[in-house]
């Protein structure tokens, strides 16, 4: 693929799997989830003997209360362990058949999760956290990522610069996505710097779509000068000539921000603790094989998020964001105080809806089985200092 490809082509690329919303009755998946009906029911009977198999012989704590789960995900690396965990057989190993599909926003992943369309959604820990603080039953049980995002300005308005920050937004129009962690970043770093919202020379004027995809594709407009980005669009903005005005992982005051979350009905989780402790297993397992095999690592994303490997590599491996299973609550409780005084969601008790003894237990079960891993006992550490 040409690396000055087309905003079309890039859009395309990005979305042509993409899901129309939780109502529709063209739900797609993604990768080897595209099989026909008859292709599925061909493999239906050596598929449930094997997951039936691994079901009663995992090493989950006790016998699999469900073994067919459907993940949700949006069109990010940044969700790169449940296709890890997919493509190199983790779910099988653990006794569940694993569905991926493609959603477009936080907002469909929340309606699939409580319309029980979805068992576990990847959603972006800001959205999380406004979901639960309006009242839905949704709990936090896990990691997906941390950093991996920013924003990105049409080139004409860094040109003779050899530097910048954040201010370089002020009377810009900004595309961006509400109720995301690129927004209440940016909302973040602008106050901090003093710098109001809103229109006019020296303010920023934020204007929000629905999706990600919806948002970067209004940076082809006049109108529009800047806009967030989630990985990939980071890296393929990039390509394209825009320059890159901050990735979070750069500023001292979004360190180590925890960005998607592992999310499922509070409900769900009480009914199904074996089945969720394998889906974590799973993970766990998908994680420590990024960091020991990259480059299968790159291919597999590469199923699930099209574009060019070398822009894959970058999100994945080059220091802007790690995709980590554990649940960061430390971090995560960290993110909704700093909202809460943004004034971007009310305050609420996170407590009950924040799960943390199903990874616990899940890397608990395979340090046993693997107690010289030194993978699973750096992941022990970070649990131990930040759950």
């Amino acid at each position: 693929m040409n690396r000055k490809i087309t905003a079309a082509l890039l859009a395309a690329a990005l979305t042509a799997a993409a899901f129309a919303g939780c109502n529709t009755q063209n739900e797609n998946t993604v990768s080897d989830n595209n099989t026909s009906a008859a292709d599925s029911a061909a493999a239906d009977n050596s598929s449930a003997d094997a997951a039936s198999s691994a079901a009663e012989n995992s090493a989950s704590s006790g016998k699999l209360e469900k073994t067919s789960f459907n993940l949700g995900h949006l069109n990010s690396t940044a969700h790169l362990l449940g296709f890890v965990a997919k493509e190199e057989g983790y779910f099988e190993e653990e006794g569940l058949d694993v569905t991926l599909t493609l959603f477009s926003s936080a907002a469909e992943l929340s309606t699939g999760l409580e319309s029980d369309k979805l068992d576990v959604a990847f959603i972006g820990s800001v959205p999380s956290l406004t979901f639960q603080s309006q009242g839905h039953d949704l709990t936090i049980f896990g990691g997906a990522m941390t950093n991996g995002h920013g924003y990105v300005i049409k080139p004409e308005y860094v040109e003779g610069l050899d530097k910048w920050d954040v201010s370089i937004l002020k009377g810009r129009n900004v595309a961006s996505v509400k109720n995301s962690v690129q927004d209440a970043e940016l909302q973040l770093l602008l106050k901090d710097k003093g710098i109001e919202i809103g229109e006019g020379k020296d303010k920023v004027n934020i204007v929000y779509f629905d999706s990600q995809k919806d948002a970067y594709n209004a940076l082809q407009n006049d109108s529009i000068d800047a806009v967030s980005a989630y990985s990939p669009y980071t890296s393929l903005a990039e390509s394209q000539g825009y320059k890159i005005v901050y990735r979070c992982s750069e500023e001292p005051l979004l360190k180590n921000q925890p960005c998607c979350r592992q999310v499922a009905s509070t409900a769900a989780l009480s009914k199904y603790p074996n089945s969720y402790n394998a889906f974590e297993r799973a993970l766990i397992k998908a994680y420590k094989f990024t960091q020991e095999n990259k480059e299968q690592t790159v291919k597999d994303v590469k199923k699930y998020i099209d574009i060019e490997e070398d822009l894959i590599n970058t999100e994945l491996y080059g220091g802007y964001g790690t995709s980590v299973p554990d649940p960061d609550k430390q971090g995560t409780v960290a993110l909704k105080d700093s909202i809460v005084k943004l004034g971007y969601t009310e305050d609420y008790d996170i407590e009950k809806l924040y799960n943390t003894d199903i990874y616990k237990n899940a890397l608990a079960s395979l340090i046993k089985e693997n107690p010289d891993d030194k993978i699973y006992a750096e992941l022990q550490k970070h649990f131990d200092e930040f759950e």
